[in-house]
């Protein structure tokens, strides 16, 4: 697996950990996010409202909502708060399957992310592009019949055409029963969440890192969330997700549940 990891180009898991002030990141990352920075300064706010947003909503959906199960794809490097400390704190029987495909996410995941004795904690190695692969390794772990939250937090971005995110968001939801949840949040460029800066940033990251990343408009990502209830307050500034006096930033985030 090793021989995957490449240290010559940044990555968005190893820039993302930077941004969190993590220490799981190369050289090249560092260059690469203080450039990003540069274009757009207020990146670094980006990434930890998307971070405290996430704590927000698990907390919200094990603690009020009875939500057991937890798919989080695009997992990222592990941090402080991860999705099963958030959601075994409220739950200790909680169940959480992490998906990603960066081989350095996979190795630290597996050292570092243990579950709580009462719950469980698994790792599928899988691409965002391939929902039917993840529903079926993550079916050994999560029962698909009882209501599962899935997690697609600031990865969404990365698939390029919309119609595909749309598809894979579908193939997800359809698969999971009536109860559960979907949690989202996306980069736009809508200048009433202060995006326009963005443009710029996004590509220079696109010209010098990968994966390749786009903004969406509020209308496009409203369409990831078709037939599902949008909980309270709806789409919003991830940062101002159940926040009171944060400060926006151009990251959509909602949580919406399956009739």
């Amino acid at each position: 697996m090793t021989d995957r990891i490449r240290t010559d180009i940044a990555h968005n898991a190893r820039v993302w950990n930077y941004w969190l002030r993590g220490k799981d990141n190369y050289p090249v990352d560092r260059a690469v996010g203080d450039q990003v920075t540069a274009f757009y300064p207020s990146i670094g706010e980006v990434a930890r409202a998307d971070r405290a947003f996430l704590g927000r909503a698990v907390t919200h959906l094990a603690a009020d909502a009875g939500v057991r199960q937890f798919l989080d794809i695009g997992t990222g490097l592990p941090t402080a708060d991860n999705t099963h400390e958030v959601a075994q704190r409220a739950a200790a029987d909680a169940r959480i399957v992490y998906v990603d495909n960066d081989p350095i996410v996979l190795t630290h995941a597996r050292a570092l992310l243990t579950s709580a004795p009462d719950g469980v904690t698994e790792y599928v190695d899988a691409d965002a592009r391939d929902p039917e692969k993840i529903l079926a390794a993550a079916g050994t772990t999560l029962d698909f019949s009882r209501p599962v939250a899935v997690l697609m937090l600031g990865i969404l971005n990365f698939v390029l055409d919309t119609d595909e995110a749309r598809k894979i968001v579908r193939t997800l939801m359809d698969a999971v029963p009536s109860g559960s949840y979907l949690v989202l949040t996306h980069p736009t460029l809508e200048p009433e969440l202060g995006g326009e800066g963005n443009k710029a940033a996004m590509a220079f990251w696109n010209e010098n890192a990968t994966p390749p990343i786009t903004a969406r408009d509020r209308a496009e990502f409203t369409s990831f969330l078709e037939g599902l209830d949008l909980l309270e307050p709806g789409i919003v500034s991830c940062a101002r997700w159940r926040a009171e006096g944060a400060a926006e930033v151009a990251q959509f985030g909602a949580v919406g549940r399956k009739p």
